[in-house]
């Protein structure tokens, strides 16, 4: 497959513009998710409609086989990924996140799948419920606190995004392979048949629903809030349960980042092993500036770029005893690096203002 830079340094001069400014926009906008969750519908919208713009404004091929299906996919799990952090951030519903933290593994699940087996199917078995039912608790986050809801109403939630919106979803995209904008061309009653299901929904929406909600906690609130401004690491070792959940995150994403590598061969156990060490090298440096109190925002930014140093050296070593190269390309091991150190850093900022907000559940 393609990686980024091959896919640029093979645009025309009139394509590049319109390629560059897409997937910077894609690695960027997801970064404001934590601190104004909606922006993930910007990255939605922006994930459904880079492939229509790219097919009419450039020539890039952006088919099944095509340079940029590679991108879009490692691009997709990047964006769900700082999601995914951000509800261990944000959330105050244990029960909702321990939901949303299943259905995001278990996406990630479907896609290694689908990448080992190239069987469309698994997309289909393994449905992305995690990203609306993420849009769900924000929209109900809104105006109410979402810890007064049950783990039933949570439950019920998912389930209900899994079989009406997301099996039909995934089925029309990844088994029928059907795209709404032919679609609709070809079938102007289906199209028809959109707009009254919108306006119907609508109607409920405002006939029925709103005028049998509760009261609302507060006023609009679009931002989560901010990080103490201190944040004081519990445990003094580098193995821990902490560090292992993000080996599993990271070797799962790892895996499809792996796949728009050129060269690189590595097998499921070489690529967590390298993920391992790459896990366990960060928690021994976000470690050490703990114990000398670099959690606080003055240290952040001298933290991230030592956690990007190093994973730069670690993709390289990854890279020459992987995929069996003696020459190193430095925009491939930035890519890489950026993706691991943000996840990373993210992880090691938001973990611990979980464990602070439900340390009595978890015990």
């Amino acid at each position: 497959m393609i990686a980024p830079f091959d896919l640029v340094l093979g645009l025309s001069t009139q394509d590049a513009p319109l390629v560059v400014a897409i997937v910077a926009a894609r690695l960027l906008i997801p970064l404001a998710i934590p601190r104004v969750p909606l922006v993930i519908v910007a990255a939605l919208v922006l994930d459904a409609a880079d492939q229509t713009l790219l097919a009419a404004f450039t020539e890039v091929d952006t088919t099944d086989t095509g340079s940029y299906q590679s991108v879009d996919k490692a691009l997709d799990v990047y964006y769900l990924a700082i999601a995914y952090l951000a509800a261990m951030r944000n959330w105050t519903s244990d029960a909702a996140f321990r939901i949303a933290r299943f259905l995001f593994y278990y996406r990630l699940v479907g896609v290694v799948l689908f990448e080992l087996s190239d069987a469309r199917l698994m997309l289909l078995l393994f449905p992305n419920t995690f990203e609306f039912f993420f849009i769900v608790y924000e929209l109900i986050r809104l105006r109410y606190e979402p810890s007064r809801f049950s783990a039933r109403f949570w439950l019920l939630a998912a389930a209900g995004l899994w079989v009406f919106v997301k099996l039909p979803q995934e089925y029309w995209i990844h088994v029928a392979k059907l795209d709404f904008t032919d679609t609709v061309r070809d079938y102007p009653a289906f199209a028809g048949a959109v707009v009254l299901a919108l306006l119907v929904g609508a109607v409920v929406l405002v006939r029925v629903v709103y005028p049998r909600l509760p009261a609302p906690d507060w006023g609009w609130r679009l931002g989560s809030g901010r990080l103490p401004s201190s944040i004081r690491l519990e445990s003094g070792r580098v193995l821990t349960r902490e560090a292992l959940e993000q080996v599993w995150l990271l070797a799962l994403l790892c895996i499809i980042f792996a796949s728009i590598l050129p060269g690189i061969d590595a097998t499921i156990l070489q690529v967590t092993v390298g993920v391992a060490a790459i896990v366990l090298a960060n928690a021994a440096i976000s470690l050490a500036a703990a114990r000398r109190g670099g959690f606080g925002p003055e240290s952040a930014a001298g933290r991230y770029a030592a956690l990007l140093a190093t994973n730069v050296v670690l993709v390289y070593l990854a890279n020459a005893l992987l995929a069996d190269r003696r020459t190193f390309e430095l925009e491939y091991g930035l890519f890489f690096a950026f993706l691991i150190t943000t996840l990373i850093w993210l992880y090691d900022a938001f973990r611990p203002v979980y464990d602070l907000r439900f340390a009595d559940s978890q015990r």
